[in-house]
């Protein structure tokens, strides 16, 4: 089988962009679903962006709705029609609404979408989100609705324009699909096989990041350390780790979800000895039972996984290490899931994201013997729940006292304006909301603040000023960009000392970067 093409993917203008009286139809993109989920939709706005369609603005009736479905959840389903349901009313008072439908689910179900909602213009999959511009003119024009989808990747989708929701901080997809067959997940079946992008094609996009203002990137795989697979590098990840460390201006990287299985000591090394590697990490576990991880088909085993954080911490001594956990796999017995609290007990996971087991129909375990009842695994998940609230408690507990270095972000704090704080990113992850003293400079989104924890809570830590002293803030790059980007959506011509305005759509990867 070919390699998908890495040349960068050009999205021609669409007549079906704009009405009759030609003004620009706008457009909304609706996520469900992972980070994976997340960066897919940029790609989708800016495959629309650049063939003429505008991004409507918040509460406004977007003339095309994309929806972006996940399938990892059995509940994906129901929510993506009770969804369309709602947008069906909304259509039949629009006229000329278009409702398009992608990613996992419409990989999956395929006509089915048509199906149950007929009146879903488009229906495309994971592996052709570049073909939404000519899909939604082909069923605007022929007035019917069109379905397509592909079986194998052609291009990758980091070939496609961008539309980027941070000027600070961005999403580097640095392969797609999956090799592993965990019994639960309907992903690989979906994905398709791992293909990796090539080293200088994910630099060079770090580096188009950076200079359009960006100082954080995110490295997204479905197994992100099991980079370099299909080059024959099992070291390519720690490697490339390193390279991006090196690129000036980028000051942190994260990346998202490792495997236990592929997690090897050179990448260990490299988060410890590459400085733009923040103090953090998200692995996996999923089932503290051996034996229900061989159920899973999880090639590690939890003496392994615990061996793992130990590694990393004597390395990286103020890593927050966060995990997934499923309970009530089939099977499941009480012995199992005490497996499972005592591993979480010994590994302090900062946070975890615990979900409780759904059948999800095309995946082994779906007919596996002894689906665990419904009540069983309630009252487990509760368990954990309370065991891991409190273990979270404790740990961000001792934070309280330490200076902290906050990446000032945007829509994270809910109680924001009322408690008349800020929200950011610590260096490993943890969410902070501190106050802005009355007579201090208010930093912007992409800025930086030292700020000092004064309380703990189980999902976030509060930085109050006790004397009111003025913030400590670190004017960067990325607040510059935030500013360029507030006056440009306002139509306010930027600053003279400003380097330009950043793209508001990146045109994909370029092949050659002059000087680089």
């Amino acid at each position: 089988m070919s390699s998908p093409s890495a040349t960068p993917t050009l999205i021609a203008p669409s007549a079906a962009s704009h009405d009759a009286e030609g003004r620009a139809r706008t457009y909304e993109v609706r996520t469900f679903g992972c980070q994976m989920n997340v960066h897919d939709s940029e790609r989708l706005s800016g495959s629309l962006e650049s063939a003429g369609y505008v991004r409507a603005d918040a509460g406004e009736e977007a003339d095309v709705v994309v929806i972006n479905t996940c399938a990892v959840r059995d509940n994906a389903a129901g929510k993506l029609y009770g969804t369309l349901g709602h947008l069906k009313s909304r259509k039949d008072k629009h006229e000329g609404m278009q409702i398009a439908v992608g990613g996992c689910l419409a990989q999956m179900d395929k006509d089915v979408v048509q199906q149950k909602a007929p009146w879903v213009d488009v229906v495309f999959g994971t592996h052709n989100m570049g073909s939404l511009p000519s899909l939604l003119e082909r069923a605007r024009h022929n007035g019917e609705a069109e379905l397509e989808i592909l079986e194998s990747l052609e291009i990758f989708p980091s070939t496609l324009p961008t539309k980027r929701d941070s000027v600070y901080s961005g999403w580097v997809s640095i392969s797609v699909g999956c090799n592993n067959t965990c019994t639960f997940c309907i992903v690989p079946s979906l994905r398709g096989k791992e293909k990796d992008r090539r080293p200088g094609d994910i630099l060079n996009e770090i580096r188009l990041l950076v200079d359009d203002g960006a100082m954080e990137v995110t490295l997204l795989g479905q197994n992100v350390n099991s980079y370099g697979v299909e080059f024959g590098d099992r070291q390519a990840f720690g490697k490339l780790l390193r390279a991006a460390g090196e690129i000036d201006g980028l000051e942190r990287i994260r990346f998202t979800s490792p495997h236990p299985a592929a997690f090897t000591d050179d990448v260990i090394d490299a988060m410890a000895e590459t400085d733009a590697v923040m103090p953090q990490l998200h692995m996996p576990l999923q089932s503290g039972s051996d034996r229900i991880l061989k159920a899973m088909r999880r090639s590690y085993r939890s003496e392994r996984f615990l061996g793992i954080l130990d590694r990393v911490r004597a390395k990286m001594p103020d890593a927050a290490i966060s995990t997934d956990i499923i309970v009530g796999f089939p099977g499941e017995t009480d012995e199992d899931f005490e497996d499972t609290m005592r591993v979480v007990e010994q590994a302090r996971f900062a946070s975890a994201f615990t979900f409780q087991y759904s059948i999800r129909e095309g995946t082994p375990a779906a007919t596996m013997a002894d689906q665990v009842p419904k009540e069983v695994v309630q009252e487990r998940y509760e368990r954990l729940i309370a065991l891991q609230e409190r273990i979270s408690l404790e740990e961000n507990q001792k934070q309280v006292g330490r200076e902290v270095q906050v990446l000032v972000s945007t829509g994270e704090g809910k109680k924001d304006a009322e408690t008349h704080r800020l929200t950011g990113r610590a260096e490993d992850n943890r969410l902070v909301h501190f106050e802005v003293p009355e007579g201090s400079e208010t930093p912007r989104p992409g800025d930086v603040v030292w700020v000092v924890v004064t309380h703990a809570a189980p999902f976030h830590l509060l930085a109050d000023s006790p004397d009111g002293a003025p913030l400590r803030i670190r004017r960067t790059r990325s607040g510059d960009a935030w500013d360029r980007a507030q006056a440009e959506s306002c139509a306010i011509p930027a600053s003279a000392g400003d380097s330009g305005a950043p793209r508001a759509v990146s045109l994909g990867l370029p092949t050659l970067r002059v000087g680089v």
